[in-house]
This record gives C-alpha cells, sequence and structure tokens, in this order.
C-alpha cells in the first residue's frame, strides 16, 4: 500500500473555496483504488494565519513540509499584506527555494465545449522557477536588482547548468509520460544573451542525448510566441528559463480560456507543490462563484508526479480518472462556473467531478 502525506495550504482569497474543492476530488479518485491512501495536514499560511498567528508563513507550517511529500497550495494575495511588518511576507519565493522546486510545470489545453482561440492545443510549459532575472528568488543573499542612481536601474538574471539540467530533465520525463508527439522545444535567446541563453541551451542539448526517443529542438523566444499564437498544436512539452516560461505559459492559457485554465506545478528532486497560475481574485472570494478547475488539475498533476515518483500505477491510473472526470464535466457543462458559461457554484463544480469519479 502507497501512503502520500499531502499539505493543506489554503492561502487566501478564493483558495480557501478552491483548494478543498481540490482536495475533496483528490479522495474521490484514490477512494477507488484500494492500495492508495492520502495522509492530508491542514496547515496555516496567507493571510487568514497572519491574523490569527501574526505571520504569513509560520515556522511551523515550514518545518511541517519537510515531513510531507508534496502540498497543494492555495493562491497567495500577498499584495495585500501589510508592507510595515517583516512577517507579512510572501511565501513563494521561501516554499520554492526552501524545497528546491526548481521546475514549474504549466500545461495548456482547449476543451471542445468550451471557447477557445484555437483547439487541439495540448501544450506543457516548463520554466526553471528559482533563478532567471526575478529578483526575490535569484540570490541566496540580497537582491538581484540594484539602483547606483536615481536614473539607474539594474537587474541580474542568473543561469545555472545545475538548474538548467533539472528543468530540462523534468521536460524530458514528461515527454516520454504524456499519450503526445514525445517532442522538447528547448526556448532561448542566445542571439542575444550568448552567454546566459547560450549556457541553458547548451544544457539541455546535453541532456538530450539521455532520451534519444523523445525529438528534440529549439526556437528563439520571438519566433516561438508568434508561432504559439498561429499553430500552437505543433508543439508538445517546451522547456525555457524564468522570465521566459512566465510570459509564455500566460500566453498559452489565453488560447484555451484564460488563467482559470491553467493549473500549475512546481516539482525538484524530493518534493511537489501542486500551485495554480491564477491569482487569488479577492473581488469574487466568498461568492462560491471561482472557477475550481485550475486548482483541481494542479493537484491531479500532483497525484500523477507522486505515482510516477514511486512507480504507483494506481495512482498513476487515479490522477488519468480525474482528468477524464474533468473533460466530462467540462463537456457536459451543466455544473459549471459562470466564467465557463454554467451557473454552477465551485463547490457544485467540485462535486460534479466527484460524481462524474463514482461512475467510471
Amino acid at each position: 500500500m502507497a501512503v502520500y502525506k499531502i499539505g493543506i495550504l489554503k492561502g487566501d482569497d478564493i483558495g480557501l473555496e478552491v483548494v478543498p474543492a481540490a482536495v475533496k476530488v483528490l479522495d474521490a479518485a484514490v477512494a477507488r483504488y484500494s492500495g492508495v491512501v492520502l495522509e492530508w495536514s491542514d496547515l496555516p499560511v496567507g493571510y487568514p494565519s497572519y491574523e490569527e498567528r501574526g505571520e504569513t508563513l509560520p515556522e511551523s507550517t515550514l518545518q511541517a513540509l519537510y515531513d510531507l511529500d508534496g502540498w497543494i497550495l492555495g493562491p497567495i494575495g500577498h499584495m495585500a499584506y501589510p508592507k510595515d511588518d517583516p512577517r507579512a511576507i510572501n511565501p513563494h519565493p521561501i516554499l520554492r527555494r526552501n524545497f528546491d522546486l526548481a521546475s514549474n510545470i504549466r500545461p495548456s489545453k482547449s476543451h471542445p465545449s468550451l471557447p477557445c482561440l484555437h483547439q487541439d492545443v495540448d501544450i506543457v510549459i516548463i520554466r526553471e522557477n528559482n533563478e532567471g532575472f526575478q529578483p526575490d528568488r535569484n540570490m541566496y543573499k540580497g537582491m538581484g536588482e540594484c539602483m547606483p542612481t536615481p536614473d539607474m536601474a539594474l537587474s541580474l538574471r542568473v543561469i545555472t547548468k545545475r538548474n538548467s539540467s533539472m528543468v530540462a530533465r523534468t521536460a524530458f520525463e514528461l515527454a516520454r509520460q504524456r499519450n503526445g508527439k514525445k517532442k522538447v522545444t528547448a526556448i532561448h535567446k542566445n542571439t542575444v544573451f550568448k552567454l546566459g541563453c547560450g549556457l541553458f541551451i547548451d544544457t539541455c542539448r546535453e541532456i538530450s542525448k539521455e532520451y534519444p526517443d523523445v525529438e528534440f529542438d529549439t526556437a528563439v523566444v520571438d519566433t516561438f510566441a508568434m508561432h504559439l499564437v498561429i499553430r500552437p498544436q505543433k508543439y508538445d512539452v517546451v522547456v525555457t528559463t524564468n522570465m521566459f516560461g512566465d510570459i509564455l505559459s500566460d500566453e498559452a492559457a489565453g488560447l484555451v480560456g484564460g488563467l482559470g485554465m491553467a493549473p500549475g506545478l512546481c516539482v525538484g528532486p524530493r518534493y511537489a507543490m501542486a500551485q495554480a497560475t491564477h491569482g487569488s481574485a479577492p473581488d469574487i472570494a466568498g461568492k462560491n462563484i471561482a472557477n475550481p478547475y485550475a486548482m483541481i488539475i494542479s493537484a491531479q498533476m500532483l497525484l500523477s508526479w507522486l505515482g510516477n515518483s514511486k512507480g504507483d500505477n494506481e495512482a498513476v491510473q487515479a490522477a488519468k480518472d480525474i482528468e477524464f472526470a474533468v473533460a466530462g464535466v467540462l463537456s457536459e457543462k451543466k455544473c459549471v462556473t459562470p466564467d465557463l458559461g454554467g451557473t454552477a457554484g465551485t463547490d457544485a463544480m467540485g462535486d460534479a467531478v466527484c460524481e462524474a469519479l463514482g461512475r467510471l
């Protein structure tokens, strides 16, 4: 019997609604398999934690995560946190760095029943998560930005062979697992960033030799951005650096319905964190209308990653069942949220997915 220890970190605003829906779906999925057990740990994080404990990421939460296999993190509304209190911190960069979550996996998939700019889209963009230009995560100490004078700002980009290798391997392993084209495309701009992008693309090319069964090609980022809009169907798994991936994954989400349809999973050598791409949406929080799709599929990706990591066929199949059940609910459109053209609430859509699982 495989036991998976998973944390529940609801986050802020609509996280309090979409995360419980995702947890409920995972429970319904594994209930059909006697060899899979999920052990949940509900841990405080975000503004609710700040109100109750005076800090947005308690040390007790951070330490508890080390004993888990992975966790579900709801959206964090850190822009609304008090700016003058050092205990009101954004948990994202700390979680990513502390647990070496170097690979951010962001799929974009079209559904025939939903309005999309393109149909037959099934792309996964993997961005490096802990380096790049982002100054909140590319330094051990200090920040990767400075202003020597009031009229000059400098931003430093960090690219390492280690993290480039990690995201490349994640891409190739995922290409092997998917039913797609078994193809990896590495995105760069080495025509300009000859050293930074050069190191990244050379590392990807080196890793590709370990996967002769997976096709490998490269593309310059601006050219790829154009082709992504025109012919997204030609791509399978895409791997790139942090900022390029952040931008391109939002573009890909726009092709299939927006950020409500944009799940995500952050993975490293030991841990994984399910984290949807969208924000905390305080304007609709508490109204029971938030679309839980991205959070449910993020949790589904977590279960799949854990199952594949342990060679657990039942957990992998349970994850596939979730994907199938969600697609069925979307195709019927009877129990989907208003942004998807329905009238159902967040909890009702989650219940519909659970009911669809029960019918498998």
